[in-house]
């Protein structure tokens, strides 16, 4: 699940239980499949697969699933991925955008409309959110690779991050979604691991939670979405999220 911190994003991957494990690699795969269809099965020419690749590799998606999902891709034309994205408010006019990967959007677009209705929200009409968000490229790198702060965050801005952040586990670079890519070979070339290179959609303004339904209402929105196999992504604009 995204919500407006990348740091929460690795948080939660890394406590994934086996169950919650093989929905993430069904996700992966659902990208992947649209990455092949896009651009051909080589990662050497397939830019967003060999993102994916990446993305997989840093979910500890093993690699003979990996392989699987882009043979399966290449050769098996029978069912078609659509990327869709649904906005809306949830509980106190949370601002919600779901990224979603469907064969059926009817489907998908019933399951998603329920649980905003059900948890004290409403989905509405494209770009009704939207302007909220800026999209940005994130990336991440762990504070335990012993790392040094000042010369990380020089080696970024000269490649051409934009901003520079620290948490306690992660140093956050970001980028403009055009050089995400750029930025993360500059840095990987030098040595540096990365943990995640995404990109994300950042809002420009954040909603407080002070109700304790509202909050209980937010948490099962999320949960729910998150737990749908069509959705790959949720950005929300929820301050106080880890309550």
């Amino acid at each position: 699940m995204s919500g407006h911190s990348k740091w929460n994003n690795i948080k939660n991957k890394k406590e994934k239980t086996d169950a919650q494990k093989a929905k993430i690699f069904t996700k992966i795969g659902k990208e992947i499949a649209i990455a092949v269809r896009e651009g051909g099965g080589n990662p050497d020419t397939n830019r967003k697969l060999k993102d994916l690749i990446a993305k997989a590799k840093a979910s500890n998606v093993p690699n003979d699933n990996i392989e699987r999902a882009i043979k399966k891709a290449v050769g098996d034309d029978s069912v078609v991925y659509e990327e869709i994205y649904y906005e809306g408010y949830g509980p106190s006019g949370v601002a919600v955008i779901v990224e979603t990967a469907t064969d059926n959007r009817n489907r998908t677009g019933g399951d998603i409309r329920h649980f905003f209705d059900k948890y004290g929200g409403n989905l509405g009409q494209t770009g009704c959110v939207s302007y909220l968000f800026s999209d940005k490229g994130i990336i991440l790198i762990s504070k335990d690779s012993g790392v040094d702060e000042d010369e990380l965050m020089e080696a970024a801005l000269e490649a051409g991050a934009s901003d520079f952040a620290t948490d306690d586990d992660y140093f956050e670079i970001e980028t403009e979604p055009s050089d995400l890519d750029a930025v993360r070979e500059d840095l990987e070339s030098k040595g540096y691991k990365i943990e995640s290179a995404e990109k994300d959609k950042i809002p420009s303004t954040y909603v407080t939670l002070e109700n304790e339904d509202d909050i209980k209402n937010m948490n099962l929105l999320l949960d729910h979405l998150d737990d749908h196999d069509d959705v790959q992504n949720i950005f929300h604009n929820w301050e106080n999220v880890d309550e």
